[in-house]
Protein backbone atom coordinates (compact mmCIF):
# COMPACT_ATOMS: atom_id res chain seq x y z
CA UNK A 1 0.00 0.00 0.00
CA UNK A 2 1.25 3.01 -0.54
CA UNK A 3 2.18 6.16 1.60
CA UNK A 4 -0.58 8.36 2.60
CA UNK A 5 -3.40 5.47 2.25
CA UNK A 6 -5.77 4.40 4.38
CA UNK A 7 -6.48 0.37 4.78
CA UNK A 8 -10.32 -0.13 4.37
CA UNK A 9 -11.65 -1.53 7.76
CA UNK A 10 -11.77 -5.01 8.21
CA UNK A 11 -14.01 -4.88 11.52
CA UNK A 12 -16.96 -3.18 12.92
CA UNK A 13 -14.57 -0.82 15.06
CA UNK A 14 -12.31 -0.48 11.92
CA UNK A 15 -15.63 0.66 10.44
CA UNK A 16 -16.63 2.97 13.44
CA UNK A 17 -13.05 4.75 13.37
CA UNK A 18 -13.47 5.33 9.50
CA UNK A 19 -16.79 6.83 10.19
CA UNK A 20 -14.96 9.21 12.57
CA UNK A 21 -12.79 10.84 10.74
CA UNK A 22 -14.21 11.02 6.87
CA UNK A 23 -14.78 14.36 5.50
CA UNK A 24 -17.37 14.86 2.95
CA UNK A 25 -17.89 17.75 0.63
CA UNK A 26 -20.59 20.38 1.90
CA UNK A 27 -19.56 21.04 5.15
CA UNK A 28 -18.81 19.20 8.76
CA UNK A 29 -21.53 21.18 10.73
CA UNK A 30 -23.83 19.86 12.81
CA UNK A 31 -26.25 18.34 10.59
CA UNK A 32 -23.36 15.98 9.46
CA UNK A 33 -22.16 15.78 13.23
CA UNK A 34 -25.53 14.54 14.39
CA UNK A 35 -25.45 11.89 11.36
CA UNK A 36 -21.84 10.76 12.42
CA UNK A 37 -23.01 9.98 16.19
CA UNK A 38 -26.01 8.61 14.69
CA UNK A 39 -24.19 6.27 12.61
CA UNK A 40 -21.11 5.58 14.91
CA UNK A 41 -24.02 3.99 17.30
CA UNK A 42 -26.15 1.73 15.02
CA UNK A 43 -23.10 0.28 14.60
CA UNK A 44 -21.88 0.74 18.36
CA UNK A 45 -25.42 -1.58 19.02
CA UNK A 46 -24.16 -3.68 15.69
CA UNK A 47 -20.99 -5.28 17.60
CA UNK A 48 -22.22 -5.06 20.99
CA UNK A 49 -25.35 -7.75 19.58
CA UNK A 50 -22.45 -10.01 17.21
CA UNK A 51 -23.21 -8.94 14.38
CA UNK A 52 -20.67 -9.96 11.77
CA UNK A 53 -18.83 -7.15 9.53
CA UNK A 54 -19.44 -8.69 6.49
CA UNK A 55 -23.68 -8.62 7.35
CA UNK A 56 -23.13 -4.76 8.63
CA UNK A 57 -20.92 -3.88 5.85
CA UNK A 58 -23.74 -5.20 3.79
CA UNK A 59 -26.86 -3.57 5.59
CA UNK A 60 -24.62 -0.37 5.34
CA UNK A 61 -24.62 -0.54 1.53
CA UNK A 62 -27.90 -1.42 1.09
CA UNK A 63 -29.22 1.84 3.17
CA UNK A 64 -30.67 -0.11 6.25
CA UNK A 65 -28.72 2.43 8.56
CA UNK A 66 -29.64 5.47 6.57
CA UNK A 67 -33.24 4.11 6.72
CA UNK A 68 -33.59 3.21 10.51
CA UNK A 69 -32.19 6.18 11.35
CA UNK A 70 -33.97 8.65 8.98
CA UNK A 71 -36.93 6.43 9.91
CA UNK A 72 -37.06 7.25 13.37
CA UNK A 73 -36.17 10.81 13.02
CA UNK A 74 -38.92 11.47 10.31
CA UNK A 75 -41.43 9.39 13.23
CA UNK A 76 -40.21 12.37 15.78
CA UNK A 77 -40.74 15.07 12.74
CA UNK A 78 -44.17 13.78 11.83
CA UNK A 79 -45.50 13.40 15.07
CA UNK A 80 -44.24 16.70 17.20
CA UNK A 81 -46.92 19.06 18.14
CA UNK A 82 -47.54 22.21 16.16
CA UNK A 83 -44.15 20.70 13.08
CA UNK A 84 -44.72 20.99 10.16
CA UNK A 85 -46.76 17.69 9.44
CA UNK A 86 -49.38 18.78 11.74
CA UNK A 87 -50.14 21.53 8.74
CA UNK A 88 -49.50 20.00 6.20
CA UNK A 89 -52.16 20.03 3.04
CA UNK A 90 -52.10 16.33 1.68
CA UNK A 91 -54.39 14.22 1.40
CA UNK A 92 -55.47 11.09 -0.94
CA UNK A 93 -55.52 11.39 -4.02
CA UNK A 94 -54.26 14.68 -4.59
CA UNK A 95 -50.75 13.10 -5.80
CA UNK A 96 -49.62 16.74 -7.59
CA UNK A 97 -46.46 16.07 -5.30
CA UNK A 98 -45.80 12.44 -7.43
CA UNK A 99 -45.85 14.38 -10.53
CA UNK A 100 -41.89 14.43 -11.02
CA UNK A 101 -40.24 17.80 -11.42
CA UNK A 102 -36.74 16.63 -11.43
CA UNK A 103 -34.84 14.07 -13.95
CA UNK A 104 -35.43 10.61 -11.83
CA UNK A 105 -38.16 11.06 -9.69
CA UNK A 106 -35.67 11.15 -6.15
CA UNK A 107 -32.50 9.54 -4.73
CA UNK A 108 -33.66 6.20 -3.42
CA UNK A 109 -30.96 3.80 -2.16
CA UNK A 110 -30.60 -0.17 -2.66
CA UNK A 111 -33.06 -1.50 -0.47
CA UNK A 112 -35.54 1.10 -1.63
CA UNK A 113 -35.09 0.36 -4.92
CA UNK A 114 -35.20 -3.17 -4.44
CA UNK A 115 -38.59 -2.81 -2.56
CA UNK A 116 -40.20 -0.52 -5.58
CA UNK A 117 -39.14 -3.40 -8.34
CA UNK A 118 -40.86 -6.08 -6.01
CA UNK A 119 -43.88 -4.37 -5.60
CA UNK A 120 -44.33 -2.99 -9.08
CA UNK A 121 -43.06 -5.98 -10.79
CA UNK A 122 -47.10 -7.95 -10.46
CA UNK A 123 -48.06 -4.67 -12.41
CA UNK A 124 -46.05 -4.76 -15.62
CA UNK A 125 -48.06 -4.11 -18.18
CA UNK A 126 -50.67 -2.05 -16.71
CA UNK A 127 -51.21 1.67 -16.92
CA UNK A 128 -49.81 3.63 -14.61
CA UNK A 129 -49.54 7.08 -13.76
CA UNK A 130 -47.98 8.36 -16.84
CA UNK A 131 -51.16 7.84 -18.27
CA UNK A 132 -52.75 10.50 -16.09
CA UNK A 133 -50.01 13.18 -16.61
CA UNK A 134 -46.64 12.16 -19.07
CA UNK A 135 -44.36 13.27 -15.63
CA UNK A 136 -46.50 11.30 -13.07
CA UNK A 137 -44.84 8.71 -10.97
CA UNK A 138 -45.61 5.87 -12.60
CA UNK A 139 -46.06 3.79 -9.25
CA UNK A 140 -49.35 6.00 -9.39
CA UNK A 141 -52.74 4.40 -10.18
CA UNK A 142 -54.23 6.98 -13.43
CA UNK A 143 -57.91 6.45 -11.83
CA UNK A 144 -57.52 6.86 -8.45
CA UNK A 145 -54.38 8.73 -8.32
CA UNK A 146 -53.41 6.54 -5.31
CA UNK A 147 -49.74 5.38 -4.49
CA UNK A 148 -49.93 1.46 -5.65
CA UNK A 149 -46.61 0.97 -3.50
CA UNK A 150 -47.40 3.07 -0.38
CA UNK A 151 -46.70 0.55 2.07
CA UNK A 152 -42.55 0.36 -0.12
CA UNK A 153 -42.63 3.73 -1.05
CA UNK A 154 -39.07 5.60 -0.02
CA UNK A 155 -37.70 8.05 2.24
CA UNK A 156 -37.92 10.49 -0.32
CA UNK A 157 -41.83 10.37 -0.73
CA UNK A 158 -42.28 9.58 2.93
CA UNK A 159 -40.87 12.92 4.00
CA UNK A 160 -41.97 15.22 1.35
CA UNK A 161 -45.23 17.20 2.28
CA UNK A 162 -46.89 20.69 1.62
CA UNK A 163 -49.15 23.15 3.69
CA UNK A 164 -50.82 24.58 0.33
CA UNK A 165 -52.11 21.85 -2.38
CA UNK A 166 -52.54 24.92 -4.70
CA UNK A 167 -48.61 25.52 -4.97
CA UNK A 168 -48.14 21.60 -5.45
CA UNK A 169 -50.28 21.69 -8.41
CA UNK A 170 -48.45 25.16 -9.87
CA UNK A 171 -45.35 23.54 -9.35
CA UNK A 172 -46.43 20.44 -11.43
CA UNK A 173 -47.89 22.49 -14.49
CA UNK A 174 -43.89 24.16 -14.30
CA UNK A 175 -44.60 27.37 -12.29
CA UNK A 176 -42.22 27.77 -9.24
CA UNK A 177 -43.95 28.40 -5.94
CA UNK A 178 -43.56 28.11 -1.61
CA UNK A 179 -45.09 25.72 0.36
CA UNK A 180 -43.84 22.06 -0.41
CA UNK A 181 -40.64 20.50 0.87
CA UNK A 182 -38.96 17.69 2.59
CA UNK A 183 -38.82 17.34 6.20
CA UNK A 184 -35.56 17.42 7.85
CA UNK A 185 -35.15 13.61 8.29
CA UNK A 186 -34.49 13.32 4.84
CA UNK A 187 -30.76 15.24 5.29
CA UNK A 188 -30.37 13.43 7.80
CA UNK A 189 -30.76 9.94 5.51
CA UNK A 190 -28.42 10.82 2.81
CA UNK A 191 -26.15 12.47 5.32
CA UNK A 192 -25.63 8.51 6.92
CA UNK A 193 -25.64 7.29 3.75
CA UNK A 194 -22.73 9.42 2.11
CA UNK A 195 -20.78 8.74 5.56
CA UNK A 196 -21.26 4.78 4.99
CA UNK A 197 -19.91 5.36 1.48
CA UNK A 198 -16.78 6.72 2.74
CA UNK A 199 -16.47 4.49 5.28
CA UNK A 200 -16.63 1.60 2.72
CA UNK A 201 -14.32 3.22 0.17
CA UNK A 202 -12.20 0.25 -0.85
CA UNK A 203 -14.37 -2.45 0.39
CA UNK A 204 -17.46 -2.21 -1.69
CA UNK A 205 -19.29 0.54 -4.07
CA UNK A 206 -22.36 2.27 -2.23
CA UNK A 207 -24.81 2.91 -5.22
CA UNK A 208 -28.21 5.46 -5.44
CA UNK A 209 -30.70 5.07 -7.96
CA UNK A 210 -33.25 7.05 -9.72
CA UNK A 211 -36.95 6.11 -8.45
CA UNK A 212 -38.69 6.59 -11.71
CA UNK A 213 -36.48 4.48 -13.24
CA UNK A 214 -36.50 1.92 -11.14
CA UNK A 215 -40.44 2.22 -11.35
CA UNK A 216 -40.34 2.69 -15.07
CA UNK A 217 -38.12 -0.86 -15.57
CA UNK A 218 -40.15 -2.97 -13.41
CA UNK A 219 -43.64 -2.01 -14.96
CA UNK A 220 -42.02 -2.81 -18.29
CA UNK A 221 -41.25 -6.05 -17.59
CA UNK A 222 -37.89 -5.45 -16.78
CA UNK A 223 -35.97 -7.59 -14.15
CA UNK A 224 -34.39 -6.00 -10.90
CA UNK A 225 -30.82 -6.50 -12.23
CA UNK A 226 -31.96 -4.77 -15.23
CA UNK A 227 -33.70 -1.54 -13.45
CA UNK A 228 -31.28 -1.33 -11.36
CA UNK A 229 -28.25 -1.19 -13.81
CA UNK A 230 -30.52 1.36 -15.65
CA UNK A 231 -31.34 3.56 -12.66
CA UNK A 232 -27.85 3.28 -11.36
CA UNK A 233 -26.69 6.97 -10.39
CA UNK A 234 -23.20 8.46 -10.87
CA UNK A 235 -20.98 8.93 -8.07
CA UNK A 236 -21.50 12.19 -7.51
CA UNK A 237 -25.24 11.86 -7.06
CA UNK A 238 -25.47 11.89 -3.39
CA UNK A 239 -23.53 14.26 -2.31
CA UNK A 240 -25.54 16.71 -5.25
CA UNK A 241 -28.77 15.80 -3.46
CA UNK A 242 -27.74 16.37 0.02
CA UNK A 243 -26.49 20.01 -1.23
CA UNK A 244 -30.07 20.75 -2.61
CA UNK A 245 -32.00 19.55 -0.20
CA UNK A 246 -30.37 22.06 2.81
CA UNK A 247 -31.58 21.88 5.99
CA UNK A 248 -35.58 20.58 5.07
CA UNK A 249 -38.27 22.14 6.63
Amino acid sequence: MSAGKTRPPRDISGLRKAVGRVSLPGGQGGAMARARKMLDLYLETAEAHGQSFEATAKALRAGHAALRIGGAELEAQATRPGGPAARAACSAGCAWCCVLSGPDGGVILEAEARRVHAALAPLAGQPDGRDWMPKACPALDPETRMCRIYEARPMICRSYLSEDAEACREIAHGTPAPGPGVLGAQGLYLAVQALARAALRGLTQVPTYGLARVAEGALGGESEAEALAAARHAAPVLNEERARLGGGL
